[in-house]
């Protein structure tokens, strides 16, 4: 994972040609498609092999939870419809944070559906630009307008759908968790726990990343969630679970323990990430 984003970070700001080619492999792998099928109760998996994209279904409409890459759209469009869904069914775009791999098909998503993009302050500025304010090495997504703003603890309800933005932030300043109950439990989908770039030490767009990010392990660890996902599936196993479900275990995305795993694994990388930018700006 951390090659992936330094090479994604070394396209976005044209530094090598080597880099360029290696991201823009990664786009291609990010993006191979993917059959949709249902997590549990009304919850569907809609996204790429790469890159997760949930679509929530209701009587009085549905909900859309990221929307990968820009050439992402027209894969999670195609997987609604396989899904026997309308995607001017949409009402609701959710994000989970402004970076472009998780943005970049939100603008052809929402015109196609007319949905209204739902987001938190801390990364409205940045969808409504199509760039990460201080990261002007990542690559720019397609400017899309956030019609809602969302603090933390705030419910968006949609016919019996209830679901309740969970402010994280850290890997951006929005980054947002979104929670709701399904007839197997609690399901979480998590927002990014890592670095992935960022600089945790005075940064002047950004100077309490630490902080926040410290704050968000902190919170997270008095959360429970019966079915952890998060926007890339190698995070929890996406593969290896729906080749568990598909051989007829109908709990196979159930881990109540899953979400302390990943909050521990992501501490150890913060606070590895965290020394070693502390060792290079004192040998400067």
């Amino acid at each position: 994972m951390r090659n992936m984003i330094l090479a994604l970070v070394l396209l976005g700001s044209g530094m090598s040609t080597a880099a360029s080619a290696q991201g823009s492999r990664q786009r291609v792998e990010w993006n191979r498609p993917m059959a949709p099928f249902r997590i549990a109760g009304n919850v569907h998996y809609v996204g790429t092999k790469g890159l997760g994209a949930y679509l929530i279904t209701d009587p009085k409409g549905h909900v859309l939870i990221d929307g990968g890459l820009p050439e992402s759209a027209p894969l999670i469009a195609a997987n609604i419809r396989a899904l026997g869904f309308d995607l001017r069914d949409v009402r609701y775009l959710l994000i989970n944070h402004a970076h472009f791999d998780h943005s970049g098909g939100l603008a052809e998503l929402k015109r196609l559906s007319g949905a209204r993009l739902v987001a938190s302050a801390g990364d409205r500025a940045d969808l409504e630009s199509g760039q990460v304010a201080g990261r002007p090495e990542l690559p720019s997504a397609p400017p899309v307008k956030v019609d809602r703003v969302v603090g933390d603890g705030e419910q968006l309800r949609l016919g019996a759908t209830v679901l309740t933005a969970n402010l994280t932030p850290g890997h951006t300043r929005g980054c947002t968790s979104w929670s709701m109950r399904t007839d197997a439990g609690t399901i979480l989908f998590a927002c990014s726990l890592t670095v992935a770039g960022q600089n945790l030490i005075d940064d002047p767009v950004y100077p309490n990343a630490a902080d926040d990010f410290r704050a968000t392990y902190a919170k997270l660890k008095g959360m429970k969630a019966d079915i952890f996902v998060n926007f890339h599936p190698e995070f929890f196993d996406l593969e290896g679970k729906r080749a568990r479900q598909q051989a007829g275990d109908g709990d196979a995305f159930v881990d109540p323990g899953a979400l302390q795993r990943q909050i521990a694994s992501a501490e150890r990388g913060f606070e590895k990430e965290l020394a070693a930018q502390r060792a290079q700006r004192t040998s400067r």
